[in-house]
Order: structure tokens, then sequence, then C-alpha cells
């Protein structure tokens, strides 16, 4: 069942938390801005499953990347920006900046994080390889580098950029029980 980028950007965006955040995340000025995550891929698997594309939503991430400042205090103000910017949305949205990942994951999940290079470094470690999904701010358009197939056909495989076995199949049996017609290859 082959998608295009387009629909899926179209899927998302049927979500009315997504459409906001995109049409105003370009006055925040982040570098290397996406819209990445469960807010995107799960719209199309909602809609697979004929439930509203924001539906089990958890939260709605925003990743950018700005080496210039790597201090909590700098990634805070954004944070705060943020909250202000989008707090009649009544969603949760995380904002993080991608440069400073390194500094506080290990301590956070237990493992080592290399230090990245920008905003698209981080999609591409999510622990589930379908879901590395982002919409770049700037230009509109889908980055997905692993393609689209597993995502639309709800193939669950760990990410060998982040291999992280127990963190997968806890991620992967969460996705699972909201949309029971996921498959954890492997």
């Amino acid at each position: 069942m082959p998608i295009s980028a387009e629909t899926v950007i179209a899927q998302a965006m049927e979500n009315p938390v997504n459409a906001a955040l995109i049409g105003r995340l370009p006055r925040l000025g982040l570098p290397q801005c996406h819209l990445t995550a469960g807010c995107l891929f799960q719209a199309v698997w909602n809609r697979r499953s004929g439930q509203p594309p924001e539906a089990a939503v958890k939260d709605y991430d925003v990743f950018y990347f700005d080496d210039s400042d790597l201090s909590w205090e700098a990634e805070d103000a954004v944070i705060r920006e943020a909250a202000a910017l989008f707090a009649d949305l009544g969603a949760p949205v995380e904002v993080k900046n991608q440069a400073r990942i390194h500094l506080w994951y290990q301590k956070r999940f237990g493992g080592a994080y290399p230090q990245l290079r920008s905003a698209t470094d981080g999609i591409d470690r999510y622990l589930v390889q379908c879901t590395c999904i982002g919409i770049e701010v700037a230009t509109g358009r889908l980055y997905a580098p692993n393609g689209l197939e597993d995502m639309v056909e709800g193939v669950l495989r760990p990410n060998p950029l982040n291999p992280s076995p127990e963190l997968f199949r806890r991620k992967a049996d969460s996705y699972r029980a909201r949309w029971p017609w996921l498959t954890i290859a492997g």
C-alpha cells in the first residue's frame, strides 16, 4: 500500500494541532526546526484505524539544532517562548535542542548518546525505525530516512542506530496497545 510524502503530510495536517504548530513555528526562528514523531505517523495509523487524527497523541515533538549555546538556560528560554506561543492549543508540545541531547541522555535513559550534528540526526535515532519522520518547518518537506512503507504497513523494527532492545520493546508494546494491527518485526 504505497503512500506519498504529500499524502502523509496531508493526513498529519488533518490534526488541527499539527496544522497550528506548522503555521506558528516559523515565529520562533529556530534553526533546522522540525515537527516530528508521533503526531505525524500516528495520524496515518489513526486514519487506518478509523480514529480521529489526534487520537492517542501523547505529545507534539519539535526538534531544532542550535549549537551556538549548549546551556540549559538557552534551551529553556526557547521552551518558555514556545509554551506561550502554543498555550491555547491545549496540547503538550515538547521542544528539544538536538545539539544538547548528548549532555543529558545517559542520565535520563541509561545509555550513551553521541553528539549530534543536526536536527535530523535526532530523528534518525528514534527507537522504532518506521517512526523516524519529520516535517521540516522552513520547507514543508517530509523527512523520512527509512522510507514510508513500514510506517504505512505498521511494521515496527528496532532502529540499528539506537540499539536498545528493552526500550524498543516497551515502545513497540505501547504502540500495539493503541493500534493492535501493528506488527513487531523479528
